[in-house]
């Protein structure tokens, strides 16, 4: 092949070197406008993972790199004055400048075609002369902007502001630095790559950094290479103390907005792209010469590997983009999460840390324990103390009093809506449903979202609390659950509106209902989406009649037992499409402003707080995010959740999305945590009001995480407890813990000790005369360098 690689940097020279190991044949050229001594930034780090897989592609070239390698396995956080130490990561990091020279070293001795200070050719004559062209240009791809319409980019430009520079003192470990100016927080990220330097990189919001004086330069046009120096000097006085003399080193070094790079396709014809120019992952999570240069390996090994062009770019789009895209989610919330550390330095200052480190949800408590136990012990026991608890146990396992309800324990089976009523009736199967789960250990359980009138039903198959023999009904379910169990049941309560007549969920998801379907209400005539029914307009009357219909509806939950309420206000039903401006389009004082549209849903909450006993909570559930331009956003719910706590709400549910067909949702692990986090920080701990995280929550290990993260108080779990009714009870066994937050029923107590599965769980003899050595698994290792800085007479800046 003839192969054009348009940039010089690791992940363009990476692929040619291995192309030419693959194939001499192969006639590699690459083009880099920058000469072969530039380099931008001072250190890279890569993960053990990315290393075994270079010295499996190239064993000569992953030795040069291991003997110029930094290595240890120690963060230190220095936060509020004190210094606190995680062991167990695992890091390696070398200088930038001197990986290209490896990767040029190892070009040159196998016969690529290197053009240093030369851009490279039109990418259209590329092609035409070209078998394959591989745009390897960077962030700022002149080849992906040249062919916008072949890849549709989409560049999501951040607002925290960063630098890079280098220093040469020389760290023996990860670095945080948490710095509490008088302008806001600031933050140093930082980390060895050699016996002589380190990398600084100073990152902050971007009003904290006006306050600071940092945008003076702001507008200016400085030229290629040059740095902002008055922003330097500063950033030198501000962490004078940490620096403790060493001097700081900048290398076109200015402020610069963090952009994640996405693009829909990543080849088109005999064009290809590679690392920054195909995507981005913020600095935080990881480096992008590590993802530049794992994009190399795979591309070679499916160009290799496949009988043409198209097929091995397609197999290569394939196996590169779910990792590619795991990564970018944990780079977002991290990301996500040092733009909003300013919520988070109040915390006790070990939850800080622990919170710090499972910002991207990758690590969690069970791999920290894993990796330095130590730790987490005290993560354990100063969540235990702020709960007033005499022992550290699980977190998931601490009681929690929500108002004055007394829950054992932090899990909630939440509300899920089962199609299985008739007439509104629940019936046997709510019974086995709803009194299994309460039998399987969680705190609370909910029931699914029960309709205040028959026009209020989502489908035929929706459950109500319209009429008395509903209620009693529930009546015998709230009685089994008190009965036979020791958690509590609450009552969700909820009206349709516009997404209301359709079919059974296995039936159609939304699709409406062809026979016996009933007319829609909602706050505008907008319908849900393409397809659906369009709802008529409420007016003011309609609004009385609903009103009064929740109030019914209230009084029936209460006088069937229920512990506790929640008002649905959310997933695009009616109280939800009131607060949404998609599906709000009123002009009247229901509609307009965010005050307009929460004024009828709180109109509803206050109608129900004053009939439902004073002595059992009522709570909201909120979607937190409408995933859809012109929706609300995090901001909007912030506010949401701040009215409804104004009125009285004793916890906020949060979950997110589900009010237009058009959404556009961000799936992944424990993806609305956030939306929980930010409401918790911004405007329920100061009122005491309790926050519920719900939302692809799928293991204890996720659970315990939040909790001790200080992101939510309580956690709500449906899928998994449909996969096991008796998840918590379980996920108690698996921890060992044994109390009364996950009591077994008395008829179930033999089964509390998890059976064995396979003959690798017996227990086994001694065979051995002399006992094994037990491997050394060194939890504290620091970076020592090899020689004095001392005796260096100039740091290196790459």
């Amino acid at each position: 092949m003839r192969i054009a690689i348009v940039g010089g940097g690791p992940g363009g020279l990476y692929l040619a070197a291995l192309m030419k190991q693959l194939d001499p044949a192969h006639r590699v050229t690459v083009w880099e406008r920058n000469a072969p001594d530039d380099t931008f930034g001072f250190g890279v780090v890569f993960s053990d993972e990315t290393l075994g897989g270079i010295e499996n592609a190239d064993p000569e070239f992953a030795a040069a790199m291991a003997s110029r390698f930094a290595r240890w396995t120690d963060i230190d956080i220095h936060v509020d004055g004190r210094s606190h130490t995680v062991g167990g990561q695992g890091f390696a990091a070398m200088s930038r400048r001197e990986l290209l020279h490896l990767l040029q070293e190892r070009c040159r001795a196998l016969g690529v075609d290197l053009h240093f200070r030369t851009p490279a050719p039109d990418p259209a004559a590329l092609r035409a002369s070209y078998d394959l062209v591989v745009a390897a240009d960077g962030l700022n791809s002149q080849v992906r902007q040249a062919n916008p319409e072949a890849f549709r980019p989409a560049l999501d430009a951040r607002r925290n502001k960063y630098m890079w520079l280098g220093t040469d003192l020389v760290f023996e470990a990860f670095q945080f630095f948490v710095k509490q100016t008088e302008w806001g927080t600031v933050l140093v990220h930082g980390y060895p790559y050699s016996d002589t330097g380190s990398t600084f990189i100073v990152e902050l919001a971007e009003d904290v950094w006006r306050r600071a004086g940092f945008d003076t330069a702001e507008g200016a046009d400085l030229p290629p290479g040059a740095s902002d120096e008055k922003a330097v000097q500063r950033i030198r006085e501000i962490f004078a103390a940490e620096l403790d003399g060493h001097r700081l080193f900048a290398n076109n070094s200015k402020w610069l907005n963090f952009t994640t790079v996405r693009n829909e396709r990543w080849h088109d014809g005999n064009l290809v792209l590679l690392g920054d120019a195909a995507h981005t992952a913020h600095f935080s999570i990881g480096s992008g010469t590590k993802l530049a240069m794992e994009d190399a390996l795979a591309l070679a090994a499916c160009l290799h590997e496949h009988p043409d062009l198209d097929t091995a770019l397609s197999a290569y789009e394939a196996e590169r983009r779910p990792v590619v895209e795991s990564t970018q989610r944990a780079a977002q919330a991290s990301l996500e999460w040092f733009e909003n550390i300013g919520m988070y330095v109040r915390q006790e200052p070990t939850q800080f840390c622990f919170n710090l480190l499972t910002r991207s949800r990758r690590i969690t408590h069970a791999n920290l324990r894993t990796r330095d136990p130590e730790f987490t012990d005290r993560v354990d026991a100063a969540f235990a103390a702020a709960q007033g608890a005499e022992r550290a146990v699980p977190a998931m396992f601490q009681p929690f009093r929500l108002g004055a309800l007394e829950l054992k324990n932090r899990v909630i089976v939440s509300p899920m809506d089962m199609y299985s009523a008739v007439d509104g009736v629940p019936g046997d199967f709510h019974l086995v449903h709803l009194g299994s789960k309460a039998m399987g250990g969680a705190g609370l359980v909910m029931t699914e979202m029960v309709c205040v009138s028959p026009e209020g039903r989502i489908t035929p198959g929706c459950t109500g609390l319209w009429n008395d023999g509903q209620r009693d009904a529930w009546t015998r379910v709230v009685d089994y659950v008190h009965r036979h169990s020791t958690a509590r049941i609450g009552l969700q309560l909820g009206h349709s509106g516009r997404k209301g007549s359709t079919r059974l969920m296995w039936e159609g998801v939304d699709d409406p209902l062809q026979d016996g379907n009933w007319p829609v209400i909602g706050p505008s005539a907008v319908p849900y989406g393409t397809g659906s029914a369009t709802p008529r307009e409420a007016t003011r009357a309609d609004l009385d009649r609903i009103t009064a219909e929740f109030v019914a509806a209230a009084r029936r939950g209460a006088d069937a037992g229920f512990d506790l309420l929640e008002l649905h206000c959310a997933h695009g039903y009616l109280l939800s499409s009131f607060l949404s401006p998609l599906a709000n389009r009123r002009t009247d004082e229901y509609g307009g402003p965010l005050e307009n549209r929460l004024r009828y849903p709180l109109e509803v909450f206050d109608a129900v707080r004053a009939v439902w006993p004073a002595d059992r909570p009522v709570i909201v559930r909120i979607s937190a995010t409408d995933w859809a331009p012109d929706g609300n956003t995090e901001h909007d719910a912030v506010a949401i959740a701040r009215a409804f706590i104004a009125h009285g709400a004793d916890a906020i549910d949060v979950s997110t999305g589900q009010v237009t067909k058009d959404e556009r949702p961000a799936f992944g692990r424990s993806y609305q945590t956030p939306y929980a986090d930010r409401i918790r920080h911004e405007v329920a701990a100061a009122t005491g009001t309790a926050v519920i995280a719900v939302g692809a929550i799928a293991s204890h290990d996720d659970v315990n995480s939040i909790l001790l993260a200080g992101r939510a108080d309580l956690c709500a779990l449906g899928r998994t407890h449909l996969y096991d009714p008796q998840w918590t009870l379980h996920a108690a066994a698996e921890q060992d813990y044994r109390g009364p937050a996950a009591d077994w029923p008395l008829p179930y107590r033999a089964g509390s000790r998890k059976p064995p599965t396979t003959r690798t769980d017996a227990v086994r003899p001694r065979l051995s005369l002399l006992r094994a050595e037990e491997p050394d698994h060194t939890v504290h290792l620091r970076w020592t360098p090899q020689r004095d800085t001392a005796d260096a007479a100039t740091a290196p800046v790459g």
